[in-house]
């Protein structure tokens, strides 16, 4: 379909070596478009390179730690100059690797968290932005998280992603006039490598499923779907906005 076509865009995406970033990456390349892929480590996007490659796609690999603002920044100027311009940023990089009640949160703990969620995309937005801003076109998709509307034990994560649900829609506001827009997607509960614990854990996947009408783990494919949704003239007229792909869980 015409509308969710992307053939002569290009893409950069974060924490595109696996999981929801790859899955979006790749949706992106069957869809038409070029892609910058960036994460921290050069062998995986290598292999997500390849099968971009299948799609009869260029894919650029950017191996950088986006948590050094020098770095995202860098990572950004590369992109353009091997794709030519930017038209689709995705800013998913991103996770926690700790559950702890609030009290016993260590404060480096805090400060590593903020930087991966909500640094790195404010990073990549605060270098990208001149570009869009002077094509007079563009679409940005910050992937938060449907903790952004509060988690136990996630304090730092939720605190974060809410922070990004904030930023989109600033940066909405402000672009909207140049012609660019700024959405934010928010996954549910993601059968993903980094959680496999959990959904492969019967019981830990039940406790938590029990809070998703769907009753169900998404797959990183439902998440890039929406995600194509927003890169391309399927959402022209949208910006500012927050898309919940969580099986129905910011309902309840």
């Amino acid at each position: 379909m015409q509308a969710f076509d992307l053939s002569g865009r290009n893409a950069f995406v974060t924490g595109a070596s696996r999981g929801i970033g790859r899955a979006i990456a790749l949706a992106y390349a069957e869809a038409g478009a070029d892609v910058a892929l960036v994460a921290r480590t050069a062998e995986t996007l290598a292999g997500v390179a390849k099968e971009i490659e299948a799609f009869g796609r260029r894919a650029h690999v950017i191996p950088c730690d986006l948590t050094d603002r020098d770095a995202a920044a860098a990572a950004v100027t590369q992109a353009i100059e091997a794709l030519g311009h930017l038209d689709i940023v995705v800013n998913n990089a991103g996770g926690s690797n700790f559950i702890v009640p609030f009290n016993d949160l260590r404060l480096s703990g805090w400060d590593k968290i903020m930087k991966l969620n909500l640094d790195s995309a404010m990073a990549v937005c605060h270098a990208v932005g001149p570009h869009l801003l002077e094509r007079g076109t563009g679409s940005v998709i910050n992937v938060a998280s449907v903790a952004a509307l509060g988690a136990p034990f996630m304090a730092p994560y939720a605190a974060a992603k809410a922070a990004v649900v904030a930023l989109t829609k600033t940066l909405a506001l402000e672009w909207a006039g140049s012609g660019v827009r700024v959405n934010a997607l928010c996954p549910g509960w993601t059968a993903t490598e980094l959680n496999r614990s959990l959904w492969e854990d019967e019981n830990a996947s039940k406790t938590l499923m029990a809070g998703v009408p769907m009753s169900r783990w998404g797959t990183p494919e439902e998440m890039a779907h929406p995600a194509v949704f927003l890169a391309g003239s399927a959402s022209a007229y949208m910006t500012g906005q927050v898309l919940f792909i969580d099986g129905g869980a910011a309902a309840t």
